[in-house]
């Protein structure tokens, strides 16, 4: 009779197996992604990743504005609240510098963000976590309202700090929405992507916006639909206090899905037709086989509501320069795994950490 830890050894590799479908480079093997026990729910892991505390042992924070350059001369101008940790002056610009972009309705205190900047900066990096404009109380420092098409303020936060500090590594990292921002951003800048680009790395990015949407309107989805709802339409109120002139307070009413917030807000005061204008134009899906640097893409195949089509993923396939790691498990944005002695359970964060560090 076979041992028992031969029959556990066994297991695992059997279930290592059935649990990561992965796309891998030649410079790059992530370890497979196995849910933390009882936690292989596609919901449990999303809720549970969202609101598990991180332990926060970053120093304080030097909080920068930074000024989008495209702002209208008529309006006051758009900045944006970037909090960093900077490795000591000696080495700063030698060091990577890793600028981290949040998910719809987040800021730079979402527990994910927090988790991987703790990370980063234990390995040695500079860390940038940006709030998109509006986010994180900072809907008086612009006018205009925030979308997933916005890919310009990164690159004007990165192009600021790359100007400064004279930076010689950066890596983009986008969680969900903040993921969309930084491959589309990626894919726009194509082969033009200034040489301290070394990687982009995008975890549950929202890609398909219009599919995503649709998903996120589905009655299981409903709780998560519900609660991005009542967020945006009170940012959208605090924006009607701030500027009276601009908004009107009356396209709120009767908005009850996303599809709605987007066709009758997002839509009108960002320049778009119409939601489906919005949600095609602002994709990264349209321009990722564009992507000229090492980039990563992390996606859970029970993702509740982040749809990557069929045709995205060929195209993602089908660029060299991108690793797809797809899990049959993890989630939006959660990734919970048993620790190990590779990471401390959260398997994403340990995922992209390794990646980036591996191209800086």
């Amino acid at each position: 009779m076979r041992d028992r830890t031969a029959i556990k050894e066994e297991r695992s590799k059997s279930e290592s197996a059935a649990t990561a479908e992965t796309i891998v480079s030649p410079t790059f093997s992530p370890e497979p992604f196995i849910p933390r026990r009882l936690l292989r729910n596609a919901h449990l892991q999303t809720i549970t990743g969202n609101f598990l505390p991180r332990t926060d042992r970053l120093p304080a924070a030097v909080a920068e504005l930074v000024e989008i350059p495209d702002a209208s001369v008529s309006q006051i101008p758009t900045r944006v609240l970037c909090h960093c940790h900077w490795q000591s002056a000696d080495v700063r610009s030698s060091c990577p510098t890793a600028i981290l972009l949040h998910g719809l309705e987040g800021s730079s205190d979402s527990q994910y963000i927090v988790g991987n900047a703790n990370k980063l900066w234990r390995a040695g990096a500079n860390v940038i976590r940006v709030n998109m404009r509006n986010c994180g109380g900072t809907e008086h420092l612009t006018p205009t309202l925030y979308h997933s098409g916005l890919s310009g303020d990164v690159a004007a936060v990165m192009n600021f700090f790359l100007r400064r500090e004279t930076l010689q590594s950066i890596a983009l990292v986008g969680y969900s929405m903040g993921g969309n921002l930084v491959l589309k951003l990626a894919g726009e800048l194509g082969r033009e992507a200034p040489p301290q680009l070394r990687s982009v790395v995008g975890v549950s990015p929202a890609i398909d916006l219009g599919p995503s949407a649709a998903a996120l309107h589905r009655p299981q989805n409903r709780i998560y639909e519900r609660r991005f709802l009542r967020a945006l339409l009170e940012r959208f109120r605090r924006k009607v206090s701030l500027f009276p002139k601009v908004y009107d307070p009356n396209r709120a009413d009767g908005i009850r899905s996303l599809r709605d917030f987007d066709d009758r807000i997002t839509a009108l005061y960002s320049g778009f037709a119409s939601a489906e204008d919005y949600y095609h134009r602002a994709a990264a899906a349209r321009v990722v086989s564009r992507i000229a640097v090492p980039t990563l893409i992390i996606h859970a195949k029970d993702d509740p509501f982040v749809t990557i089509t069929p045709e995205t993923v060929a195209d993602i396939r089908a660029n060299p320069n991108i690793t797809f790691v797809q899990t049959l498990h993890g989630g939006h944005c959660a990734f919970l795994a048993s620790p190990s002695s590779e990471h401390d359970g959260y398997w994403a964060e340990s995922t992209l950490l390794h990646f980036i560090l591996s191209h800086a």
